[in-house]
């Protein structure tokens, strides 16, 4: 009787089975611990600017990884946050966090927001971002001459900014104190005025 014959064992066959399942197992614990560590959180459906209140339909929940350190807000906080304010621009598509938003009415008491349209060429060249320090300075027009006495300012903040396509102007809304905003406004309307972006420092 002829005896059976002895299967062969390919080496590069064995290897091959061993790294299938050791990547296997790898691609497993990868997957548990990716979806181990996602939190669901708050995010922003549509871009929020400072100061706006918000509505149910510009948050979301999303399912992230995140930064322990990143004081992210959990999707049970969601229903909170309508009604509040945004502290400053929020992005579409943002996470947000605790100091995102706020119950503080813009302008706050004793403070007022004027609109000031200006023209790129009397704007800095840097971008402006809501909270910035600048300065409405008082500007002679195309057929006067700068004195010898330095131009009238007035400090303000940032609040926001809507950019006009037609005219191709931007009307940036600044916060002043209450007794300065009619002045303010009175000079923004005959056009001669200059906006100066301060130190970003603080």
């Amino acid at each position: 009787m002829t005896p059976a014959p002895k299967l062969r064992r390919r080496p590069v066959l064995v290897a091959a089975s061993l790294a299938a399942v050791i990547l296997g197992a790898l691609l497993g614990a990868w997957t548990w611990s990716s979806t181990s560590n996602t939190h669901e959180v708050v995010a922003l459906r549509q871009t929020v600017t400072r100061g706006e209140t918000i509505t149910q339909g510009d948050l979301m929940t999303v399912q992230v990884g995140v930064d322990p350190a990143l004081r992210t807000l959990p999707s049970d906080r969601l229903g909170s946050l309508v009604g509040q304010r945004a502290a400053m621009d929020m992005a579409a598509g943002s996470l947000v966090t605790a100091a995102d938003v706020t119950t503080s009415v813009l302008p706050g008491k004793g403070w007022s927001v004027v609109g000031v349209a200006l023209p790129p060429s009397l704007m800095p060249g840097e971008t402006l971002l809501a909270g910035d320090q600048v300065r409405i300075v008082a500007t002679p027009g195309q057929q006067g001459d700068v004195g010898q006495e330095p131009p009238e300012a007035i400090s303000a903040t940032v609040v926001g900014l809507y950019p006009n396509g037609e005219n191709g102007q931007t009307v940036v809304s600044v916060e002043v104190p209450q007794e300065q905003a009619a002045e303010l406004a009175a000079r923004a309307a005959t056009g001669k005025v200059a906006l100066v972006l301060d130190s970003r420092e603080r």
